[in-house]
């Protein structure tokens, strides 16, 4: 019988539910607490290793048959690789309207609070400033969306599903997602104090719910995990290009 787990693994947990939330314990909350951190300090270094953190479970907890069960596979129709794209970028710009339309250029926007994190001077020259916008959007491509799609729409969704159906399990990591994203936007840090705003936070952790469903959805619909990954890399550059030349 094909298994889910390597053997090692698979004396200790089986591939359901439990394991699922396990996953969600060890991660996001260590995770949780860097992204704080960093917000307060300026060091962001370590983001990018829980990123790959997330990235190599899959391949640290999984056989190659588990691997294929959680979208590791050829997409099925390439089609839907240009279409996740499209829909990321314009789902980005969209979130973007919607925080000047409610926020302005004010921290309760969330995109001017992230942009913040990116430090980018004021008195920046524009070629200076294009150089500046490539590198962080091939990291912000890369690393986040490959990092995040294997761990919560690949094995984290995969072992819930496989206890509580497809439904309730895009629930479960979804919400996880999103949650996991109010250290991002929510509990903020300014003038060397933490804030709280209540209602932003709850537009932005709605909104980022609503966006891993449609990361999930073209998981599905190109039969791959890869679907995902090509969506949230695009809903990553409309943020990033929303954050440097429309802000």
């Amino acid at each position: 019988m094909d298994r889910e787990l390597k053997s090692f693994w698979s004396r200790l947990f089986d591939f359901n539910w439990k394991f699922g939330l396990f996953l969600i314990l060890i991660l996001c909350i260590p995770r949780f607490i860097l992204v704080l951190n960093a917000n307060s300090s300026g060091n962001y270094g370590f983001i990018g290793l829980i990123m790959m953190i997330s990235a190599i479970v899959p391949f640290v907890f999984l056989t190659k048959y588990g691997r294929k069960e959680i979208g590791i596979t050829k997409p099925r129709n390439f089609k839907w690789l240009f279409i996740a794209f499209v829909c990321g970028l314009i789902a980005s710009i969209l979130l973007y309207f919607f925080g000047q339309i409610l926020y302005g250029n004010s921290y309760q926007n969330w995109y001017q609070y992230i942009g913040k994190s990116y430090k980018i001077p004021a008195t920046i020259t524009q070629s200076d400033k294009n150089i500046m916008f490539a590198i962080m959007a091939i990291t912000g491509m890369t690393f986040s969306p490959i990092g995040e799609e294997l761990f919560f729409r690949g094995i984290v969704h995969s072992s819930f599903a496989k206890s509580i159906g497809e439904k309730r399990a895009s629930i479960v990591d979804n919400s996880a997602f999103a949650l996991t994203h109010i250290s991002h936007f929510g509990l903020i840090f300014i003038n060397d104090k933490w804030d709280f705003f209540t209602i932003p936070t709850i537009i932005w952790v709605t909104s980022m719910f609503l966006v891993s469903l449609l990361f999930l959805t073209f998981r599905k619909k190109s039969d791959s995990i890869l679907g995902a990954i090509i969506c949230h890399s695009a809903f990553n550059l409309g943020m990033i290009f929303c954050i440097f030349y429309l802000l």
